[in-house]
């Protein structure tokens, strides 16, 4: 029996035929090489996931990625800080320009040292295409999420640049880490950025990640943000996704996290045409409270996909996780959760919850909330509401003299701020919250 030759769609071509090019640009020593070759056959092997790939059922990134882009050049050092000071290019401001925070500019997938400022004890911020070079720091690079995920194995193949961050053990950051990436020019390009962190055994860091581009500009985006949390460390992690309007975004959050550790990230989406965050968290020591949370603010044709795959592989540990959604117009959201506990993990506690609401008719949300429990002595649920604006209190809200569009803002502004209040730094929680009224102002007006 002949071999069976799959089809392949013009991107799946041209990614191919890409890597082979790519490959002598990118930086990295033999054993990057190595890693890259790997994910490069993975991809190769599998293409761009597809509406029968299970964990991409509802995003079709075969179908939603017509082109394969050139990879985007890094901008000179003169270019990069007059277009990131000017932010006239860019679909919105700086959502975090006050906050007081260690700050970390990524230019087109490339790290900005002379825009980025590090001064705390105890952290290290390093280039990582100079790490992937020296392989210096990186031991951890690619270890945190799952490989066989062709959006990862293409981060993997094509990473351009980032940062390599290091906590050390038993530092306390004074300030946030402010990670900014920006996409730059007018020209659509792929981005390919990763960032490695490593937080020591009872260190405590807030990391902040803003990403954003201009309007109109089909670009393509595809990060990865690898966290490794040592023993009892204590992590905050925030994503703003503001990317422009005609934007692709990929992204993955992977974490491996230590014993008695906590973690916390919150994902808040608001712009791009098509986004896809993916959280990969694995628990491999005992007694570990883990939080995960998102909100989502779509309208137009946006889509937005949140999936998480959660490893409970030791006893005592504890999970939680919210995704708030609105939809308007035609717009779409997913949420994909699973939760895996393995029968070692003895005494877990897992909830998982997705709520949305719809706001138009042709509104669409799908929720696949998923448990496999291998251990029996456990505390696990889920649980997933989809709905419109309750009448009642709406009529009630009217009836005091509230406007319309006024009522609807303040009871959709109540629903998302459940999974705002996670957040604990208070500068942070309320830029989103001003990001949040401003969509708000923005629907009530049109």
């Amino acid at each position: 029996m002949s071999d069976v030759t799959p089809i392949r769609t013009p991107a799946e071509n041209a990614l191919i035929a890409a890597f082979p090019a790519a490959r002598k640009s990118l930086p990295g020593n033999a054993h990057v090489i190595a890693l890259r070759e790997a994910a490069f056959n993975r991809f190769e092997a599998k293409g761009l996931p597809h509406r029968r790939v299970e964990e991409w059922k509802y995003t079709d990134l075969r179908t939603a990625l017509r082109d394969a882009l050139p990879l985007a050049d890094a901008l000179n050092v003169a270019d990069a800080a007059a277009l990131a000071q000017s932010d006239s290019c860019l679909s919105s401001g700086d959502a975090f320009a006050e906050l007081d925070a260690h700050r970390v500019v990524i230019v087109n997938g490339h790290f900005v040292p002379s825009l980025s400022s590090v001064n705390a004890q105890g952290v290290t911020v390093n280039d990582l295409a100079e790490a992937l070079s020296t392989g210096a720091g990186i031991d951890a690079l690619g270890t945190m999420a799952k490989a066989d995920d062709s959006a990862l194995a293409l981060n993997a193949a094509f990473m351009q640049g980032g940062v390599v961050i290091d906590i050390a053990k038993g530092a306390s950051v004074d300030k946030p880490i402010y990670l900014r990436f920006i996409v730059m020019g007018q020209e659509a390009r792929a981005i390919y950025p990763r960032v490695l962190v490593t937080v020591g055994e009872g260190a405590a860091v807030t990391l902040i990640e803003a990403h954003q581009g201009g309007d109109g500009i089909a670009y393509q985006t595809n990060a990865v943000v690898e966290i490794k949390a040592g023993a009892k460390s204590h992590i905050q992690h925030i994503r703003l996704n503001a990317h422009g309007d005609a934007a692709i975004d990929l992204s993955s959050l992977g974490t491996d996290l230590g014993e008695a550790a906590e973690f916390k990230s919150m994902n808040f989406v608001m712009r791009p045409a098509l986004a896809r965050h993916q959280v990969f968290a694995r628990f491999s020591g005992e007694h570990i409270k883990l939080d995960v949370s998102g909100a989502a603010l779509l309208k137009g044709k946006q889509h937005a996909d949140s999936t998480l795959y959660v490893d409970h592989a030791m006893p005592h540990g504890e999970s939680r996780e919210l995704f708030k959604h609105v939809i308007d117009d035609e717009a779409v959201g997913v949420f994909q959760g699973k939760i895996v506990v393995q029968p070692i993990a003895q005494k877990t506690d897992g909830r998982m919850m997705s709520q949305a609401i719809l706001l138009s008719d042709d509104a669409t949300m799908y929720n696949k909330p998923e448990l496999e429990i291998f251990a029996d002595d456990v505390a696990c649920g889920h649980g997933a509401t989809c709905g419109a604006l309750d009448d009642d209190l709406l009529f009630y809200l009217r009836a005091r003299g509230l406007p319309k569009p006024e009522a609807e803002a303040l009871m959709l502004a109540a629903f998302i701020g459940e999974a705002l209040e996670k957040i604990e730094n208070d500068s942070v929680r309320e830029a989103l919250e001003a990001q949040t009224q401003a969509w708000l102002l923005a629907r009530a007006v049109k």
